[in-house]
């Protein structure tokens, strides 16, 4: 299985923190969010090469941060080329741009750089290897109020999903997709597809909303009492993770 993560955008919404380094090199509790992540990733156990998809403002950031990041699995970064928010690829458009230039073509785990959670990710590698078909995770936000900011999927009785919506103004559930996707072999091919189409290649939720109409994609849900996850889109966002991670309340 190979991970990608895609950190390319400028976090212009996060100035004057992201002025100089990309967001997910970010401390929380004194350590890159980024190294949260791929301490995630290693729990799968089958994941053998992580690729970091950035742009040239903050490349040469990631680059010095692996020299001094020390990681049982092989890291690259790469380099979209893109150097503003005017000429980005965009979040699909990225993972498309490294699935195309390394050519991978092998089970795919891909998170956002922007995540903050304490899910086991092995229970939902193990689900997804059982159903053998594409997988996003979601998470239980409870609320109304808290699903319309956010892409909402429903679901039937066997996890497939039947509905896929941006910012509902009706939510049909409170499962909110939470960047953590994973992918069977060959899956390079949808993300072409997609854009080929001249779908929009900057959000990951459009993606989702187009593929569960032509593929059976699983929801796999993260519901428990005990189990997190941020959205660091803000800076109060990340003032409270830091916050809550500084006093281990994570």
């Amino acid at each position: 299985m190979k991970a990608i993560i895609p950190a390319a955008g400028y976090a212009t919404r996060m100035y004057p923190l992201t002025k100089d380094k990309p967001k997910p090199l970010l401390p929380i509790a004194g350590k890159p969010m980024v190294e949260y992540i791929i301490d995630k990733i290693k729990e799968i156990g089958c994941v053998d090469q992580i690729y970091i998809v950035t742009n040239d403002k903050f490349a040469g950031n990631f680059e010095a941060w692996t020299r001094r990041y020390k990681c049982s699995i092989p890291i690259k970064i790469v380099n979209d080329n893109t150097k503003s928010n005017e000429d980005r690829l965009g979040s699909i458009g990225d993972k498309n741009f490294v699935m195309e230039r390394e050519k991978i073509d092998d089970e795919i785990i891909d998170i956002a750089g922007d995540n903050l959670f304490n899910f086991d990710l092995k229970e939902m590698y193990d689900y997804f290897k059982k159903r053998n078909a594409i997988t996003i995770s979601l998470y239980d936000v409870r609320e109304e109020s808290e699903a319309k900011k956010l892409g909402i999927a429903a679901i039937d009785g066997n996890d497939v999903v039947i509905d896929f919506e941006e910012k509902p103004s009706v939510p049909k559930s409170t499962l909110a997709s939470i960047g953590i996707y994973m992918y069977p072999k060959g899956a390079r091919k949808f993300f072409k597809q997609y854009l080929d189409e001249g779908n929009s290649p900057d959000h990951a939720g459009s993606f989702i909303e187009w593929l569960h109409k032509r593929h059976k994609v699983y929801g796999f849900k993260f519901d428990k009492e005990d189990e997190h996850w941020f959205d660091i889109g803000s800076l109060e966002k990340y003032k409270e993770a830091d916050e809550l991670y500084i006093k281990g309340e994570e």
